[in-house]
């Protein structure tokens, strides 16, 4: 039978555990296809590997649960980026710098360690 390629969609999708809180993200390429009998079917790859479906039944890297929840691309890289630390200025390297503004003399703030569902928490159903 033979084969023909329709269309492939490049998607990313950003995935929490509600289990653990771990997150991540993945950019999938998605092959429509339709088979010699013309039914359509589509093929997941990501990195060069096929993969099931994303929509289907995720599950966690990190703990092994099917408690995912499935995001736009994106939100998952953000909280990351706000979960790292910031750069600080000791005191001693600021005051070596006389034009120094008053604003980075001041010590910075302890970090807060967040989880990442606590994160997500307000886009849970209840």
């Amino acid at each position: 039978m033979s084969e023909i390629a329709a269309t492939t969609v490049h998607e990313a999708y950003a995935f929490a555990c509600m289990r653990c809180g771990h997150g991540w993200e993945q950019a999938y390429e998605i092959h429509h296809h339709v088979d010699g009998s013309g039914h359509a079917y589509v093929v997941y790859t990501a990195d060069g590997e096929r993969v099931p479906s994303p929509l289907s039944t995720p599950t966690c890297a990190n703990c092994g649960g099917h408690v995912v929840r499935i995001m736009r691309s994106g939100r998952v890289s953000t909280v990351q980026e706000l979960l790292r630390p910031a750069k600080t200025v000791r005191p001693q390297d600021a005051v070596k710098d006389a034009a120094a503004p008053a604003a980075v003399l001041a010590p910075a703030p302890a970090p807060h360690h967040w989880q990442l569902s606590a994160l997500l928490r307000p886009f849970h159903r209840r």
